[in-house]
């Protein structure tokens, strides 16, 4: 009985899902865990004395977890997802709260948590659930004539900007206020109001860097260093910069680039370089059209979608997917300023990874054709 009617469920859950959106997270996946491989071997065979496979298989274990991760979250009712997404941010907020008090210092930077088997992001959590939940905040029934429900949203915003600021993670914090920017524009504010809360976040960061100049100075050095390259180190992003040209349309071959002997954390922060320079533009070229393609379909559905909650979610997490693709393609193409911001599906990184597999089965669940969806 139990057998039959999960098997139901299944039937109809494939038969209702967005296959094309899926098939391009499966294959992001798989090309996160084979550029994995190539790009950790010899930082842990030759640089940190470990097993070649070292990293890969922690990847590995990673990529299976979010993979049923993003099962999960597509699979269950759409209206109990909607009833949990407060819960799920407060959860991932709290963890994000500790990481001043319990968290783990990495090379000045205090972002993660040690859960002992591995060390957890809480900001790559939590970004999924706050678009979500600031949506829910823009389409509550209570507050549909009122502007209030922005500002509730800004202070929203503001609350967890003030928590990455302190660890500090400028690059999360830009990510972000320009995802939260899209959503409140697509919910239909007025442009006032976003130019309000704008110039309100460009003075408060404006006062952190004049006031607080001993903890934030760094930002100030890498908007100089990256104007005027004379007056800088902009070591990483001149290497990553090379080994894009180096790679060339083909690339110099699988495990034949330097960059990731170079560059510290090239493997997370640089593996669109690290992809450029051993197989070549052409396949980050179609790495970043898939990206592309996932955010198509996504703008395709909502275009049908007469749910608003379900219509701005997406909106906002397609934002989301794409600002982040472009600010790691632009750090590695030194098109903007280094921000450590790692490329989705394809960094290593655990809690990339999850916080990845999280975004991409809420989008899943959000596109099922609701037309012959079973209940």
């Amino acid at each position: 009985m139990l057998e039959g009617s999960f098997k139901l469920k299944f039937i109809n859950y494939w038969r209702n899902i967005d296959k094309k959106i899926f098939f391009c997270f499966i294959i992001l996946f798989f090309l996160g865990l084979f550029f994995s491989f190539s790009s950790t071997s010899s930082l842990a065979g030759e640089r940190l004395d470990k097993d070649y496979y070292f990293f890969f298989s922690k990847h590995l274990t990673y990529t299976f977890l979010a993979l049923t991760i993003m099962l999960f979250f597509s699979f269950i009712d759409t209206t109990f997802l909607k009833k949990i997404i407060v819960p799920l941010f407060a959860i991932s907020f709290i963890f994000l709260a500790l990481v001043p008090l319990v968290g783990i210092e990495v090379k000045g930077a205090k972002r993660w948590l040690d859960l002992y088997f591995f060390r957890l992001q809480p900001i790559e959590i939590l970004k999924p659930f706050f678009i979500l939940v600031t949506v829910k905040i823009l389409t509550l029934e209570k507050l549909k004539n009122s502007q209030i429900k922005y500002i509730f949203s800004f202070f929203l915003l503001s609350s967890v900007i003030i928590l990455l600021i302190d660890q500090p993670d400028l690059g999360q914090s830009i990510l972000l206020v320009g995802s939260w920017i899209a959503t409140v524009f697509i919910s239909g504010v007025s442009l006032l109001y976003i130019i309000s809360f704008f110039s309100i976040f460009l003075i408060s960061v404006g006062s952190l860097l004049f006031f607080m100049p001993e903890k934030f100075g760094y930002i100030i050095h890498r908007l100089i260093s990256f104007v005027d390259p004379t007056k800088g180190d902009k070591f990483q992003s001149n290497s990553a910069l090379d080994a894009i040209k180096l790679g060339g349309l083909k690339g110099q071959g699988m495990g034949e680039g330097i960059l990731k002997d170079n560059v510290p954390e090239a493997h997370t922060d640089y593996i669109i370089a690290i992809i450029s320079e051993e197989y070549g533009s052409i396949i980050s070229i179609i790495i970043i059209l898939i990206f592309l393609y996932i955010s198509f379909r996504i703008i395709k559905n909502c275009i049908n979608q007469e749910d608003q909650l379900i219509k701005i979610s997406l909106c906002g997490l397609s934002t989301l997917l794409i600002f982040q693709t472009f600010i790691h393609v632009g750090v590695n193409t030194s098109l903007i300023p280094t921000t450590g911001m790692t490329l989705p599906f394809l960094s290593y990184g655990g809690s990339s990874l999850i916080g990845s597999a999280i975004l991409a089965g809420i989008i899943l669940n959000y596109t099922k054709n609701r037309t012959y969806l079973y209940e």
